[in-house]
């Protein structure tokens, strides 16, 4: 008797459990990396998404053979929400809301990230995006909390830089600013607010589910700060701060963060390009950052890259942002498999 009592309690703990499971929500940001400018066609020409898995079979999880097309994974949901600054989301796109599969004209690195961490999570997953191109992290993309930073350029200019919410971009130090039609951390305020939205209604986003919660964070941009000499020199202390206020602004502390370098730039590389590469490997590095120690990642994407740059958006080859989105994916799931509070919600 007592033994049928005690597998009833073990089988209803185990019941509780599952109950307790919550759609596992990660959030991708950035710029035009972020957005994805791979093409899935035409099939017969190489560098194509349709090429690389049909042609080269790469990727094969992207195809369901019985059916003779694209797979659709029923585990992993893709929303995407574009809209220019702080545009509401009822003023914004929606281009993505759907199970995950390979759908439209073009790819991010969603689908490698979306395959890495649906097959390592038991309970389904979202992969929420809000990004739109050409945004810097010093400017557009500014987190709250940002302070005014002073910069002297190579020829011996002396400029202010705006803090959040502040007006223009920069101006002469000393100066009065005069304000623009936009400002600081406009960018940041929107896609964060339009993800938000999401998520206030989620369960109309994520069928049959009804609670989640963030696990972690991708961000893949850099491109437009690299043509600042001020932007590349801060870019670390920026990153920090994009870092902490996410992680606070959507109550998880415990999300693990991934970041990908620009696919053209290679270790050793010098001026802003290199600034923004070497930020970028060292917000990862524990002993710099103990705050982040093992839970915020880095990819190095240079040797993934299939050539290209990031203004080009990478020749449009989809191979580079499905490796780049596989390394960042794999990236993640490492960092979760070594915190114990993520254990039981993994395969």
């Amino acid at each position: 008797m007592i033994r049928a009592v005690s597998f009833i309690v073990a089988a209803a703990m185990v019941v509780a459990c599952h109950a307790q499971d919550k759609t596992q929500v990660f959030l991708l940001m950035g710029q035009s990396n972020m957005l994805g400018e791979g093409k899935i066609g035409p099939d017969n020409v190489n560098g194509s998404l349709g090429f690389a898995v049909k042609t080269e079979h790469k990727y094969e999880y992207l195809w369901d053979a019985k059916n003779n097309s694209w797979a659709v994974r029923d585990d992993v949901r893709y929303v995407f929400t574009m809209g220019s600054g702080n545009a509401t989301f009822a003023k914004s796109q929606l281009l993505h809301n759907e199970w995950m599969t390979v759908t439209g004209k073009t790819i991010g690195p969603e689908l490698g990230i979306g395959n890495f961490v649906g097959n390592f999570s038991k309970p389904k997953v979202m992969i929420l995006k809000g990004c739109i191109g050409n945004r810097a992290l010093g400017w557009d993309l500014l987190p709250p909390g940002s302070e005014e930073w002073d910069y002297t350029d190579s020829k011996g200019n002396q400029w202010t830089y705006a803090g959040y919410h502040d007006s223009p971009e920069k101006w002469a130090k000393g100066t009065k600013p005069k304000p623009m039609g936009w400002f600081a951390g406009e960018q940041y305020d929107g896609d964060t607010e339009r993800m938000s939205f999401i998520l206030s209604n989620f369960s109309a986003y994520m069928p049959e589910e009804k609670d989640y919660e963030i696990a972690g964070f991708f961000w893949w941009q850099g491109d437009r700060d690299r043509y600042d000499g001020g932007l590349a020199e801060r870019y670390e202390t920026n990153l920090v701060q994009l870092i902490k206020t996410l992680r606070k602004q959507y109550n998880a502390p415990s999300a693990k963060f991934v970041i990908a370098s620009l696919g053209q730039t290679p270790m050793g590389a010098t001026g802003t390009e290199g600034m923004i590469l070497q930020a970028m490997l060292n917000v990862a590095n524990g002993t710099l950052y103990p705050q982040f120690e093992g839970n915020v990642g880095t990819v190095y994407s240079h040797p993934l890259s299939m050539g290209g740059s990031s203004a080009s958006h990478y020749g449009g080859n989809a191979e580079t942002y499905m490796n780049i989105g596989e390394a960042m994916g794999d990236k993640m799931v490492n960092l979760m498999k070594a915190d114990e509070k993520y254990a039981r919600y993994y395969h």
